[in-house]
This record gives structure tokens, C-alpha cells and sequence, in this order.
């Protein structure tokens, strides 16, 4: 039997181990902690434990987490192993003992986790590979911050560097991968509920790590992870089944980006196409192999950004086959349509150059081709603009060989004519008509098949038109010269053709020179990574595979900025041209002319520049950022000295005066003692309350819950809460008014702080105004007072953090100038809007406009 131990063979029994079949590895992988990893892997577990699975937890990190201690359900767990290290005892996955077990599913939490010394393998995705290789399924997590590849880009986001990594290829080596995603927001709340992090480490990690920045920067680099994972896989399939044409399993739109006049529109339209298919979209410039001369207009820089600014992304591909060039790149990013703008060309030189129209449409295959017409206004005013204009030093050979052509067929018809007309002729008149002919295949081809068609010409006149007829004979002194001066002049006017051809190509080298060198000392530059772009710039101007700025860091080279493939690593084997502070600037690609090199020093001259900028912007960003944290702190610290100790110092005063058994207080003495004593501690507990929502709000920890609620019940109980006497504010909030959509513990401190705000700066003989009013979609509440008011010019900064602008030196009010920002935080966080305007006939009025809820 083929499944036992033995096996019979011709007769004779003979030993057979059956091979064992390697498990089969799945992967959560997860954009953040505390996305639900485990959660996800336990549940799974679960139901194929269910479904009659033999599954065997055999290491789930649980974190303390209540949720996920409680999704192990029934689930078997194999015990840990202990390993004692430098006096400690850790806990580690038992190797040993899940392979005894040898269920058919282990769950392995935390792939990337290094082992304990003393394990038999240093990291748990080598323990995975012992498990799969005994033919046992493994269900595991990782995060993606733990994947080599993006380990160093993980560390410039979040400024965390992950010591615990895992090799892609192991990921990437999983049968399936499936990515547990959480929007930022909602992973944030989580946190502040204390369902990933103990409640002490809460705000730290909200204002670390845990910053919506960070969070969303990683669940991109996550996403784009994974479609890269899913797009090898699809090609891997699509090459093990020779499929060798576009699936549209995403519509891939390709536009040829050429820097005329019409490409702006060129790209917006396929800008356009791509939003409705809900597809992707990719611009490539096909970029000549004559280094500089080939230089790309300035309007090019101008479309990449465009291309940029709709969302899609810039290629460059260097060749002199266009059409070719185009479609092969297509094929490559499995594009499901081109786009490509008509050209308006004349016939003639259509012939003479070729349509790259008909070269794209004729290779298209399987992929859609739109050929876009140019708006009257953006075409192109000379011939030479379109998507196949190009920059040559020299006639092209398509040039040559129509110069050839017409020397072959043109010449025998000049002939004929000549012949017919034998009479009507003399030998003056057919040397100019083979004149003629010459001249033609000068401007059509060139030097070679002019100084070719001269030669044969001057022989045909000798042979056809010169006395002897059908001889090389010339009989008379005065053909000879005339034979003589043919020759020299259809000689003369190659050269004259050569010349301006050269002239042309140097006028153009001159003109992209003076292109180039204005776009790198000129406004082109972006503010964002002015290196990057410069190196761009670089790369396309002189048609180079690639280029980068490497940086020595110790013995090794750090990549600063890089365009191109391949990226270089080392100055080794590479042209290169020094920068300063220990910089390189390294070439890959064609060698530079002197000429050339020339230019590549401005260029070089330019970089250093930027590289000194962004230097001095990084300090001053620094500078900035340190300037705003002691403002900060300083505020902080005033407000703690100052308006923290006053009511810590009247609370001590009655305390102290209390406990003075010498003196016979009075029951009103003591009365006042107390009350004195409630004040401040309510005065005290706002203050801590306040700064306690500005940090809630400085972190994003807030926890909206939005529902209907009636403003007259929210404005009720928000004067209840105030301490200072509420007697001098009138309210007139109807109860027929509609609900709003809010969340109401927050509404009621907002109001309460713009109230309490407005009684200490309105008159004590002007009472605060509470309104409210449905206005079209929404309901406005207004808060309105009688005091000094607040200039325009100061109402965006009243609501900064630690303002206090209506103090006077002499002032006595208390608050470390936080009511009117947290107040503000509140009710944008609930979707309102909170606003600023004069009162009518002095004072300031808060407005806090509100969705109102449609029955």
C-alpha cells in the first residue's frame, strides 16, 4: 500500500517512507498594533476547530487584553516552555511539544519575535518553518512594521526603530496573506478606551506613536505591500499559464506624456477616463538616447507635476523607436488602454519620418488605443512639436534611405522625360533639370545620397547628353567644364546641406543647454525636496539610467535622493562628481561628452545648494519646533505657578484656619471658611479639567458619541455645572426647538466655558444671553455678553491654547486661558462650528452652529 510502511515492487517488498506534504502558511498582516491581529487568527482557529479541525494554540501574545484572552474559547493551548536567562524565567512557543502533538492547524502569534537565547532557533518564523516542514498548517500575524523592506522607512515615520524584523521572503513565501486594516481614527479610539494599551500608557502612545499621521502613513505602506504581493502572485500565474496578454482585472491607463502644448489637456483627459473606470493612471515619456540635445521641454516638468496632482505616476523610458518603445512599456504595467495624442504633421513628413500613430495602433494588440484631436488653440505651431518630434544630431536613416529612393526611381524617370523631349532640350537645360534632382536629394537625405545622385547624374549627362552620345567621350573643351562645374556644385550643395543639418543640431544643443540651466537656477525647483527634483531633472536632461546622491555614512553609502533604475549603492564602477560635506553625486548610463560635463557642473553647483537649504530648513523647522515647545512649556508652567497655586492657596488659608483649636471660630466664620474651601476646589477642578481636555484634544483621544439631544436640557445643565454665581445669565433656549445631533457631555462644557467666559469680562450691571434659533439646516446657540469685545484681528488667536487677551495687568479673574480652546476643540469635534462676532452695541458674541436633526 502506498500510504504504509512498505510497498511491493516486481514482487519483492522493499521499504517506502511516504513524503510529507509541507503545511500550508496564512498570514495576518497587520498595518498597526492593536488592528486585531490575534483577534482575527484566534477566530479563525475557532471556526475550523468547529468545522472538526485539529487546531492547537500554540503561542498567542494576548497582551492582557480581555477581548482576546476571551477569543481562545475552548481552543487547546500547548503549554510554554520556560527558559531561564541572566535571572529571569521567559516563556517561549514549546517547539518540541507542538510537533509532538502534531495537530493539523497551530496558531503561531507574533512571527517576527526573537527567540530567547537557549531556543533552538533565534527567531519564531525559523520555529514556523520546522512546523511546516513536518506537514502541519500554521495560521500566524506580523505587523508591518516588522518587514525588512520597510524597516528604515517604518523608522523615519515614526522615529521608532524596530528591532524585531522578518525577511519579505517569508511573507511573501505564505499562501495566503490577508491584511487586518483599521482607519486611524477608530484605532485611535480604540486606544483611548483601553482596549490595546494599559490606561498609564494611553497618552504617551497616543502623542508618540499612535499619531493619525503615523497610523495612516502605515496602513499605506501596508496596503501597497500586500497589491504588490497580490500582483506578483497574479503574474506569477499568468506566466505558469502563458498568458501573455492584459487581464483587466483594474483598468491600467497609460497616456503618453511628450511636453507640447496639447499635453495638459492630453493628460487631463485620461486624468478623466481613469476616474470613471476607477482605474489607474500612468504617464511615460519616451525620453531619446542623444543625451543632451534630447533634452525635454520645459512644459514636460509642468505635466509630471499635473500627472502628479490627478493622482498618477511619471515614468520615463528611454529609446528612439517611439512607437515601439511606447507599447512595450504598456504591455509591461499590463495597461488595458493608451492614450496619445493626434499628431498634425504634414503628409509629407509623416512619410518621410513615419507615423507613430500607426506604428502604436497597428501593435496594440489586446490594448484599447485613443488617439485624443488637440484643441485648435494648443496645437502645435511648427511641425516639429507632437509625439514623435525628436532632436537628432545627424539626418535620420529613414532620411538616407528616401534620399537613396529617389536617386534609384527618380533618376531613370528625369531621364525618360529627358529623352521624350530630346528635341526641345539642349545639354545646358538637362544638366539643370539633373540639377534640380540633385539638390532634392540633399535637403531629402543628405550628404551620402547627394554626393551618390551627383555622381550618377554627372555620368548619365555625359553618357546620354554629351557629343559622343553613349560614351564616356567628352568631345568638346567646353563640356568638359560644364561637366566639371556639375559635379562641383551638386558636391557644394551636399556640404551646404551637411552644414545646416550641424548648424541645427548645435543651435538646438545651445537652446536645451540654456533650458536646462534655467530650469535648475530657476523657479522649477520644488520647495518640497529640492535635491530630488534637481536629480529628476538631471536624469531626464541628459538621458541617464539613473542617478543618486550618496552620502558616506561610517564605511558605508547612504542613498540622499535617487531617480532611475537601478538605484547605485556605491561610487564604485560608477562616473561620479563630488559634492560637498562628503556627498557624491553618482552617474549611471551613458558616458558624458565634454560638452556635456560642462553643464553636469552646474548641475553639480546647483545640488550642493539645495543640499545646504534643506539642510537649513530642517534646522529652522527644528528651531521653530523647539521655539513652539518652550512657548508651550512656558505657558504651562505660568499657568501651574500662577493660576493653579491661587485656589491651592486659599483652600490652605481656610484649611489651616480650621484647624486652629485656639481660636473660637464662629459658626459664620466657619461657614465662610467651607464655602471658601467648595469655591476653590471647584474652581481647581475646572482648571485640571480643562487642561485635561486640552491634552485629550492635542492627542485626538477624544470620545465622540454623537445622538439627538434637546438644547434646553444640554444649556440647563451646563449652567448647573458652572461654580460662579449664574443668577445674572438669562436663557432663552424655546423648548419646541429641533434637535440637534451632538454629543451632549461635550456640548455642556463647551457652553459652560464660553459662559463662564462671558460672565468675567461683561458688566455687572448687563447680564450674559443665552439664544438659540434654528437657522435653515442647522441650529445656532448664541452665547452673548456686554463687555469689551474682541478686535477681528485677535479672534483666531483667542482660541490658541494659554490666551488670555481680555486681561488686564491688574486683573484678578482666574483661568489658565484654555476655556475658549477646549470649547472650540469640542464642538468641531462633534461637527459643528464654533464662531466670533461683535454684540450689537458692544461686547462679543459665541456662536455655535449645529447640525439639526431631520425627523
Amino acid at each position: 500500500m502506498i500510504d504504509g510502511r512498505s510497498v511491493s515492487l516486481r514482487g519483492e517488498a522493499r521499504s517506502y517512507t511516504a513524503p510529507v506534504n509541507r503545511g500550508h502558511l496564512r498570514i495576518y498582516l497587520g498595518a498597526a498594533p492593536g488592528v486585531g491581529k490575534t483577534f482575527a487568527m484566534l477566530d479563525e482557529g475557532y471556526r475550523r476547530n468547529e468545522r472538526g479541525t485539529d487546531v492547537v494554540v500554540a503561542y498567542v501574545e494576548t497582551h492582557n487584553r480581555p477581548k482576546t484572552e476571551a477569543q481562545i474559547r475552548d481552543l487547546e493551548v500547548v503549554p510554554r516552555r520556560q527558559i531561564e536567562y541572566r535571572g529571569s524565567v521567559l516563556e517561549e512557543m514549546d517547539l518540541d511539544a507542538v510537533l509532538a502533538r502534531h495537530p493539523q492547524v497551530a496558531l503561531v502569534d507574533e512571527l517576527a519575535h526573537t527567540n530567547a537565547p537557549g531556543s533552538a532557533h533565534a527567531k519564531r518564523w525559523e520555529d514556523v518553518e520546522a512546523i511546516l516542514a513536518a506537514g502541519i498548517d500554521v495560521v500566524s500575524t506580523v505587523n508591518i512594521q516588522h518587514l525588512e523592506s520597510v524597516n528604515d522607512v517604518v523608522e523615519r515615520i515614526t522615529g521608532i526603530k524596530q528591532r524585531e524584523t522578518i525577511p519579505d521572503s517569508v511573507v511573501r513565501a505564505a499562501d495566503q496573506v490577508e491584511l487586518v486594516d483599521m482607519a486611524p481614527e477608530a484605532l485611535r479610539r480604540r486606544m483611548a478606551h483601553g482596549n490595546i494599551y494599559a490606561a498609564d500608557k494611553v497618552d504617551a502612545a497616543l502623542g508618540n506613536y499612535f499619531r493619525v499621521g503615523n497610523l495612516s502613513a502605515l496602513r499605506e505602506l501596508a496596503l501597497l505591500w500586500v497589491a504588490d504581493k497580490v500582483d506578483d502572485s497574479l503574474q506569477d500565474y499568468m506566466a505558469v499559464h502563458g498568458i501573455d496578454h492584459s487581464w483587466e482585472t483594474r483598468e491600467r491607463i497609460v497616456v503618453a506624456v511628450t511636453g507640447a502644448p496639447s499635453g495638459e489637456h492630453l493628460i487631463r483627459r485620461a486624468a478623466r477616463m481613469a476616474t470613471r473606470a476607477k482605474g489607474d493612471l500612468i504617464g511615460v515619456h519616451i525620453t531619446a538616447s542623444d543625451g543632451l540635445v534630447g533634452a525635454p521641454d520645459a512644459l514636460l516638468d509642468q505635466h509630471r507635476q499635473l500627472l502628479a496632482d490627478l493622482g498618477g505616476e511619471y515614468h520615463e523610458v528611454i529609446g528612439d523607436d517611439v512607437g515601439r518603445d511606447l507599447m512595450n512599456f504598456a504591455r509591461a504595467e499590463h495597461a488595458t488602454q493608451l492614450v496619445v495624442g493626434a499628431t498634425h504633421r504634414s503628409r509629407s513628413r509623416e512619410l518621410l519620418g513615419g507615423s507613430v500613430i500607426n506604428r502604436v495602433i497597428r501593435d496594440s494588440g489586446e490594448i484599447d488605443v485613443h488617439v485624443i484631436s488637440q484643441p485648435a488653440e494648443r496645437r502645435p505651431v511648427t511641425s516639429s512639436s507632437g509625439l514623435s518630434a525628436r532632436r537628432r544630431p545627424q539626418v535620420s536613416a529613414r532620411r538616407r534611405l528616401a534620399g537613396w529612393l529617389i536617386t534609384l526611381v527618380g533618376l531613370p524617370v528625369v531621364l525618360l522625360v529627358l529623352h521624350v523631349f530630346d528635341d526641345s532640350f539642349n545639354l545646358t537645360s538637362d544638366s539643370l533639370v539633373l540639377l534640380l534632382l540633385v539638390v532634392v536629394v540633399a535637403i531629402v537625405g543628405g550628404r551620402g545620397p547627394a554626393l551618390g545622385a551627383a555622381v550618377v547624374a554627372s555620368l548619365a549627362v555625359n553618357w546620354f547628353f554629351t557629343p559622343p552620345l553613349h560614351t564616356f567621350t567628352i568631345g568638346e573643351p567646353d563640356n568638359l567644364l560644364a561637366f566639371v562645374i556639375f559635379l562641383a556644385v551638386a558636391a557644394l550643395i551636399s556640404m551646404v546641406v551637411s552644414q545646416a543639418t550641424s548648424r541645427s543640431v548645435d543651435a538646438l544643443r545651445a537652446r536645451a543647454e540654456a533650458e536646462a540651466l534655467a530650469r535648475v537656477a530657476g523657479g522649477l525647483v520644488g520647495d518640497d525636496d529640492p535635491v530630488l527634483e534637481i536629480v529628476v531633472h538631471l536624469r531626464s536632461t541628459f538621458s541617464l539610467d539613473s542617478v543618486a546622491v550618496l552620502v558616506r555614512d561610517g564605511e558605508d553609502w547612504m542613498v540622499e535622493a535617487a531617480a532611475g533604475e537601478p538605484v547605485p549603492t556605491s561610487p564604485d564602477r560608477h562616473d561620479t562628481v563630488p559634492l560637498a560635506e562628503g556627498a557624491t553625486l553618482v552617474l549611471v548610463g551613458p558616458t558624458l561628452t565634454a560638452d556635456d560635463r560642462r553643464v553636469l557642473q552646474v548641475f553639480a553647483a546647483q545640488l550642493s545648494a539645495a543640499r545646504e537649504r534643506s539642510r537649513l530648513r530642517r534646522e529652522a523647522a527644528e528651531a521653530a519646533a523647539l521655539a513652539d515647545a518652550d512657548q508651550l512649556r512656558t505657558a504651562i508652567l505660568r499657568a501651574v505657578s500662577h493660576d493653579l497655586r491661587t485656589p491651592l492657596a486659599s483652600i490652605k488659608a481656610s484649611v489651616t484656619s480650621l484647624l486652629q483649636h485656639d481660636i473660637d471660630w464662629s459658626a459664620g466664620d466657619r461657614d465662610e471658611f467651607l464655602s471658601t474651601i467648595d469655591e476653590e476646589a471647584d474652581r481647581l477642578n475646572q482648571l485640571v479639567g480643562n487642561l485635561l481636555d486640552m491634552s485629550r484634544l492635542e492627542t485626538g483621544a477624544l470620545d465622540v458619541q454623537r445622538r439627538a439631544v434637546g438644547l434646553e436640557e444640554v444649556v440647563a445643565r451646563s449652567l448647573a455645572s458652572i461654580s460662579e454665581s449664574t443668577t445674572a445669565v438669562a436663557v432663552d433656549v424655546s423648548e419646541g426647538l429641533p434637535a440637534v445631533l451632538a454629543d451632549p457631555a461635550l456640548l455642556e462644557r463647551a457652553i459652560a466655558n464660553l459662559v463662564t467666559n462671558a460672565l468675567r469680562f461683561a458688566p455687572d450691571d448687563q447680564p450674559v444671553r443665552i439664544e438659540a434659533a434654528p437657522v435653515g439646516e442647522r441650529v445656532d446657540l448664541r452665547v452673548i455678553d456686554r463687555g469689551l469685545g474682541v478686535s477681528p484681528r485677535d479672534r483666531e488667536r483667542i482660541f490658541e491654547p494659554f490666551q488670555r487677551l481680555g486681561d488686564s495687568p491688574t486683573s484678578t479673574s482666574t483661568g489658565v486661558g484654555l476655556g475658549l480652546a477646549v470649547a472650540k476643540g469640542f464642538v468641531e469635534a462633534m461637527g459643528g462650528e464654533l464662531l466670533l462676532d461683535d454684540t450689537p452695541g458692544g461686547g462679543l458674541t459665541a456662536v455655535i452652529e449645529l447640525p439639526r436633526v431631520v425627523v
